[in-house]
């Protein structure tokens, strides 16, 4: 097929989750055409999202913060528990939001119910077209790249982005290499009610299996994320919904006293993937199909808008999107953030199961660090907690 018969747009954005989706309104800002391939989906498995500040200010700059308000708890207070049972242990140590001059750390919401919101704000912007269809074949050259899939016309865009997740067509189109690893976990995902008031504090506790973490929702409800090994995670999983409560409140020490299902659960086999560079010719990668690791700390998704914020940036003063100084500006931007933040999540999930005493030593020393020496903890909080963007 001649490039010259697909239909034109600036920017294609291939995949339809919230990150691609946010990526679509960030970019229509300037004026630009935008396409975003792939069909619209939410999975509703118990998942939530915590979106820190600087992820809850870029989701206003779209519109979103006054539908999402309805539908999301504020986080508050950061508190983290060490349950590892480790001669070094900790006591808890607590963040709180008004230590930097916040209301809230961030606001967290079901999944699916950010999706939801973000589609219906793509489907109202006249410079976005949604292409429900799976793109089957990419084929660059040195002024765009064109799109081929079952149940659309060719696209022909001068910049594609890639939000197409762990397995990304755009990553493999665009000879990026990436670095896919497991974790000897699963993590299990859950919606509870509880009797005690969550006081709109996220509690992590940190076990020799991994994190297991609620994050407060709207009323007396929560998120649960438990990382488990896989054997343990399916016979927890195996459990009818009123035993599951039962499991979830012993390992919560009653905390938020007792529970019951109050939504969807799910079960999610954990890894990690980096990749060796964030754009190459006229495709850069964003989200899921750029970096992968545990849920702790709340990163996954707020990187995923970090990486929004950055391309918005990069191809904001150049009148072609997919320019190569645009696509090496994008990747000095995401590199040093990406890594950092990748390395230390891995690091701290590796030394939760290493069960050895030097590992103990060094995260015990982490935290009465971060709980004794204020201005640690006030960058910290700005930089980890807060998400950052636009700071």
């Amino acid at each position: 097929m001649n490039s010259s018969d697909a239909h034109p747009v600036d920017i294609a954005i291939v995949g339809a989750g919230a990150v691609g989706l946010a990526a679509a309104l960030a970019l229509a800002e300037s004026g630009r055409s935008v396409a975003v391939v792939g069909p619209l989906h939410a999975l509703r498995d118990g998942r939530t999202v915590a979106l820190l500040d600087g992820s809850w200010r870029l989701l206003g700059e779209l519109g979103l913060a006054d539908v999402l308000a309805e539908r999301a708890a504020p986080l508050c207070v950061m508190r983290l528990v060490d349950d590892t049972g480790s001669l070094f242990r900790q006591p808890p140590v607590e963040f709180r939001a008004s230590e930097v001059g916040l209301d809230a750390f961030g606001w967290n919401v079901e999944n699916a119910e950010l999706v939801e919101a973000l589609a219906a704000r793509v489907r109202e912007t006249a410079a976005i077209r949604l292409v429900p269809g799976l793109v089957s074949e990419i084929v660059a050259d040195e002024a765009g790249v064109t799109l081929t899939g079952e149940g659309f016309p060719p696209l022909r865009a001068r910049l594609v982005v890639g939000a197409d997740g762990r397995q990304s067509r755009v990553r493999a189109a665009a000879g990026i290499a990436a670095r896919d690893w497991r974790y000897p976990q699963a993590a299990l995902t859950a919606i509870l009610s509880h009797t005690r008031d969550h006081c709109e504090t996220s509690t992590e506790f940190h076990t020799r299996k991994g994190p297991f973490t609620l994050v407060p929702l709207p009323g007396r409800r929560s998120s649960l994320v438990w990382l488990l090994d896989p054997e343990e995670a399916d016979a927890v999983a195996a459990l009818d919904d009123p035993a599951f409560a039962r499991r979830v409140e012993t390992q919560a020490h009653s905390l938020l006293g007792a529970m019951q299902l109050d939504g969807p659960r799910g079960r999610v086999p954990m890894g990690g993937l980096s990749v060796e560079r964030f754009g190459a010719g006229r495709m850069v990668l964003i989200g899921e199909a750029a970096h992968v690791f545990p849920p702790i700390g709340a990163q996954g998704l707020n990187l995923g808008l970090r990486d929004v914020t950055a391309l918005r940036e990069a191809v904001s003063d150049s009148s072609d999107p997919g320019a190569a100084g645009v696509v090496a500006a994008y990747d000095r931007a995401r590199t040093a953030d990406v890594r950092l933040r990748t390395g230390a999540v891995d690091a701290l999930n590796r030394t939760l199961l290493a069960d050895l005493m030097p590992a103990d030593l060094l995260r015990g020393a982490g935290l009465l660090a971060l709980s004794r020496l204020g201005p640690l903890r006030r960058l910290v909080m700005r930089q980890g907690l807060a998400g950052g963007i636009g700071r």
